[in-house]
Parts: C-alpha cells; sequence; structure tokens
C-alpha cells in the first residue's frame, strides 16, 4: 500500500513539475523596444560651451537593455533595442513608420516637442515614453493619450530652484532671457515659479546682443547687470550664447542660477548616493563620458517598460500604460525615493539635482513644501494645475 501511495505521489510531483515548465516555457517573452532620436541643428553658438554628446539618450536606452536583460533573463525575458536616429524630423518619422509596420509598439523617444506629436499621432497603438522635450505644455494643455514623460519638465526645473531660492531667502530675481524660443520657454517657468514660492522678479532684461562673449563678458556684463538691488541673477540661456559669462561679472557679487550657474536638472555625474554611483560606473563603461539627464531619461523609460513587462508578463502597450498611469509601478531610479507617474499627465515624479559643475548642492523638493499626496507634486504642474487628465481617458 505504501509502495502504491509513493509511486501515486511520484505521479502527481512528476505532473506538476511538466505543469510549472510549461508554465515556465509560455512566459517566455521577446521585448522588442524602440528608440527614436532627432536633435535639430541649435546653429552658432556664441560661446565655448561645451556641446552635448551626439549620442546622449541613445546611450542610456543602450545601458538600459543590458540592465533589464541582466534581471529578465530569470524570467526568460529578452530585450532588444531597435533604435533609429535622423537628422531630419521627416526621416525620423518615416523610420518610425516602418518600425511600427513591423510591429513595434514600446518607443523611447529623444526629439523635440514638435516631432514627438507627430510620431503620437503616427502611431496610436504605440506607447511612447519622451526622453527628450521638456516642453510645458505636453504636461498641462495638449496632453498626448500614449506618451510618459521620464525627461522633468521646464516647471519641474524652475520650481526645483524656486524652492531651493526660497529656502535660502533670496527672493529678489534679476531675470535675464535669451533670444529663442526655447529660452522664452525657460523664462515663462522661471516666473511660474516665482509667483509660486513668493519671489520678486524686480528687473528683467532680454539678451538681444549677436557679439562674442569671450572677449566682452569683463567689460559688458557689469553694466548689463546694474539695476534694482537684486539677491540672485536668473539665467535663461539653453543654447548657452551668453549665460556662461554671467558669472563673477554681475555688477552685485550675487549668485548666478537657471540654466547657467546653479542649474537643476534630471541628472548629473555629481549624483552619487542611493546606488547612483554603481549606475554611473556602468554607465561610464559603457559610453565613455558621463551620464546626463538625457540618457538617465532615456535609461528611465526602457527600465519602466521592463518593470511594467515583468509586473504584466505582457508587452501589450495598452496594459503597460494603465499599469503606469495606476500608481501601481512604483520605480527605482537611485534618487532615493520610488518613482512614479503621474496619473493626471503622464509625467514621471522625481526628485530633481541642484548642481554646479563639480558638485551637488542640493536636491528639491526642499524640506518643508509639502503636499497632501506626494512631496514630489510640488515640482511641475500638479493636478488642478492641468487640463490633462490621461487616467481618465482623456488627453
Amino acid at each position: 500500500m505504501s509502495h502504491v501511495l509513493r509511486r501515486a505521489g511520484f505521479l502527481i510531483a512528476l505532473t506538476c513539475c511538466s505543469q510549472f515548465a510549461a508554465a515556465a516555457a509560455s512566459t517566455e517573452l521577446a521585448i522588442r523596444i524602440g528608440y527614436l532620436g532627432y536633435r535639430p541643428d541649435t546653429g552658432p553658438v556664441l560661446s565655448n560651451v561645451i556641446p552635448e554628446p551626439e549620442d546622449a539618450g541613445l546611450r542610456g536606452a543602450e545601458l538600459a537593455i543590458t540592465d533589464s536583460n541582466s534581471t529578465g533573463r530569470f524570467l526568460k525575458h529578452s530585450y532588444v533595442l531597435e533604435a533609429a536616429t535622423s537628422e531630419t524630423p521627416e526621416e525620423l518619422l518615416e523610420q518610425a513608420g516602418k518600425q511600427y509596420a513591423d510591429g513595434l509598439r514600446l518607443f523611447v523617444v529623444n526629439a523635440p516637442a514638435a516631432s514627438l506629436r507627430q510620431l503620437a499621432d503616427a502611431m496610436p497603438e504605440a506607447l511612447l515614453i519622451n526622453a527628450g522635450s521638456a516642453d510645458d505644455a505636453l504636461r498641462s494643455q495638449s496632453c498626448l493619450a500614449n506618451v510618459l514623460h521620464t525627461l522633468p519638465s521646464r516647471s519641474m526645473l524652475a520650481d526645483a530652484l524656486g524652492q531651493f531660492l526660497a529656502a535660502r531667502r533670496w527672493n529678489r530675481w534679476m531675470l535675464i532671457v535669451g533670444p529663442t524660443a526655447e529660452d522664452q520657454a525657460y523664462a515663462d517657468a522661471l516666473r511660474r515659479a516665482a509667483k509660486r514660492f513668493g519671489h520678486r522678479i524686480v528687473a528683467e532684461k532680454p539678451w538681444s546682443f549677436d557679439n562674442d562673449q569671450r572677449r566682452s563678458a569683463q567689460a559688458e556684463m557689469p553694466l548689463f547687470t546694474q539695476g534694482a538691488e537684486y539677491d540672485v541673477v536668473l539665467v535663461a540661456d539653453e543654447r548657452g550664447d551668453f549665460g556662461e559669462y554671467v558669472p563673477y561679472h554681475t555688477w552685485l557679487p550675487r549668485p548666478v542660477a537657471g540654466t547657467q550657474g546653479l542649474t537643476a536638472t534630471g541628472w548629473h555625474k555629481t549624483v552619487e548616493t542611493y546606488g547612483a554611483a554603481q549606475l554611473q560606473k556602468r554607465f561610464e563603461a559603457h559610453a565613455k563620458r558621463w551620464m546626463n539627464d538625457h540618457d538617465f531619461a532615456a535609461w528611465m523609460g526602457v527600465r519602466s517598460l521592463a518593470a511594467a513587462v515583468t509586473r504584466l508578463r505582457s508587452t501589450d502597450a495598452t496594459a503597460i500604460r494603465q499599469l503606469s498611469l495606476s500608481g501601481e509601478l512604483p520605480l527605482d531610479g537611485f534618487k532615493g525615493r520610488k518613482l512614479s507617474f503621474r496619473p493626471w499627465n503622464g509625467q514621471l515624479r522625481q526628485p530633481i539635482p541642484l548642481v554646479h559643475p563639480r558638485a551637488l548642492v542640493s536636491n528639491s523638493p526642499q524640506d518643508g513644501f509639502l503636499h497632501p499626496t506626494s512631496e514630489l507634486d510640488t515640482l511641475g504642474f500638479d493636478a488642478p494645475e492641468s487640463s490633462c487628465r490621461l487616467s481618465e481617458g482623456h488627453p
């Protein structure tokens, strides 16, 4: 009798093992993620500013694929990156269309807002992770139903600065604004931050010179920054035409912040805590350079897709989007807090480092800036400030 029982137990165990093996085999997944990159020519720069690497973003996505395969192999998930970089938005749209026609539905996009809108319209069944545009309108007014954002918006960066300056009580600002549309957009974000956090712009000056500041900054900048008493000079110069020459040349001996000086950014070499140093080392071994904010946004985009695939055991773009917006997908971004996507506009909540070129100064949100749901939502457009309602099916 005991022999029969042992044999029956063996057969049951064998059946269970066979079923488990079959189930494990059925979970094998090949995950294809597209990378779409296009950065427009910024034109001649009137300073010797160090240019952004041409492979910014792409190298971060590549590292994230390697990291995802390291963990995914235990689940029999394999990740592949299919990259397409272009010199024109038309070429990028054409290459994306080919990938979409070939069945690709998950993308990380490093491109300006106009190209992102074109891609989202052309690929309605895909999920796009925005790792290239900081445009505020994409998070506040014209949200795209199939787009999530891992790159911080301009308003998040400006709010991070605004909180820090409020904590230091540097409340009187001189604002210098460059001539490009991007400069104007960043200046708008700074004006909004000033209003939110109790600052006063005591002087605002447009930069309209077209000369080379390398030879004339010492003579011209002190005169240009004369004016009312101010605590700090805020600079809106995203391209780097003149902002590098404002520090140490102001009429009053005051700190400089904004796009130059003390800068808010999504990522920087000086971020080292909470395991970030290991990420920095892996990236430098892979790319032979430092990781920047576009690299981190692309890395975070791929890793967020991988986290959703791991949870769902599926590559369905609609299901991944719904999970991402549900608040039930906490993400690790080596920033000391669990990150998540805002359900109303798809923006990734994240602390913002405040840096100068060789050191981390602080992280925002600053202590004392409270929020009923998450202190991270004190940075950028909160739900009542945005007309977007992605989780409710309304862009």
